[in-house]
């Protein structure tokens, strides 16, 4: 069990927030395979305070799709604090700061993961929000800025210090990006300087990764991003495989496409017939990762201008 805050959570994997990714499609098919805890896509603080109408839909959600974080990007302490009071109103269940984020963009406005060169600033946007939110505060960060600053031990106890919940530690420099090898040690170190939970993440793509994450770094938790992109299976694959050592038979081509269906009918649902298609182009190509001869398939599923159709090219796959 993983405590953060009032916050009790059963599972020991959560859903990390996926930029482009984390609708609330996305976060529905994976609860329906065991996901407890998942996030809206990351948001950007500024974006909220000035009303953008694409960032209010990400907040979109329903009394199922529970529970919920949410995690803020930014590093303006001010617009911080005025996101907070926006967000209010929405009731998640916690608010993650991002402190990882690799992306060059991101990089460049001093935001992500721009925050491990500078502890003490980071602990001062956290003080914020620790003091003005009723939620629980959780912050992301990485092993460090590259491999001279591995210095996440340290970040993390200033992040400590200013009264966070949980900390989610990815085990790759900013400058690894999602390449390269994970730092079990430096997750390891960080659960053992922590008095709070510590969810670890980077390559958690199988069960067996999940359980090498748990054995090597002793972390309360793990969170999957990747792992999930087209593989909601992953959830319900892991609890077995460390509740009972039991590997899990991977999914028939019959289960996968019946899951096409419900995502496909889930995102029209959610944003209209044409946005719902165009959407779910991506998902087409990492539910079909692995199976053969997939170009012609995957070439005409980018080309189809109707629910009915993409429903036709999905059950192509069982023939």
């Amino acid at each position: 069990m993983i405590k953060i805050g009032k916050l009790r959570l059963s599972s020991s994997c959560v859903l990390s927030p996926l930029s482009g990714v984390s609708d609330f499609p996305f976060r529905m098919i994976n609860r329906s395979f065991g996901c407890e805890l998942t996030f809206v896509e990351m948001i950007n603080a500024r974006s909220l305070v000035y009303k953008n109408k694409r960032t209010e839909k990400m907040l979109s959600t329903m009394p199922a799709d529970r529970p919920l974080g949410i995690q803020l990007l930014g590093n303006d302490p001010d617009v911080i604090g005025r996101a907070l009071e926006i967000i209010d109103k929405y009731k998640f269940d916690i608010i993650d700061f991002n402190a990882a984020c690799p992306v060059e963009k991101v990089i460049k406005r001093g935001e992500g993961a721009s925050l491990l060169k500078d502890p003490h600033k980071l602990k001062k946007i956290l003080k914020v929000m620790v003091d003005n939110s009723k939620t629980p505060v959780t912050v992301k960060i990485r092993s460090g800025w590259d491999g001279t600053s591995v210095n996440a031990k340290e970040v993390a106890l200033y992040c400590q210090d200013a009264g966070i919940k949980g900390l989610f530690v990815h085990g790759r420099t900013r400058v690894q990006g999602y390449s390269g090898n994970v730092d079990y040690n430096i997750i390891k170190e960080v659960k053992g300087a922590l008095d709070i939970p510590v969810i670890a993440s980077g390559d958690i793509l199988s069960p067996e990764l999940i359980k090498r994450m748990f054995e090597e770094t002793g972390c309360d938790g793990v969170a999957v991003a990747r792992g999930a992109l087209g593989n909601p299976w992953i959830f319900k694959e892991a609890s077995e495989f460390l509740k009972n050592g039991k590997i899990v038979n991977r999914p028939d081509i019959h289960e996968i496409t019946d899951t096409m269906i419900k995502h496909l009918n889930a995102s029209i649902d959610f944003y209209g017939e044409i946005i719902g298609l165009i959407d779910f182009r991506k998902f087409f190509i990492w539910y079909t990762r692995g199976l053969h001869d997939m170009k012609f398939l995957r070439n005409k599923a980018f080309h189809i201008k109707s629910k009915n159709d993409m429903i036709g090219v999905i059950n192509e796959l069982v023939r």
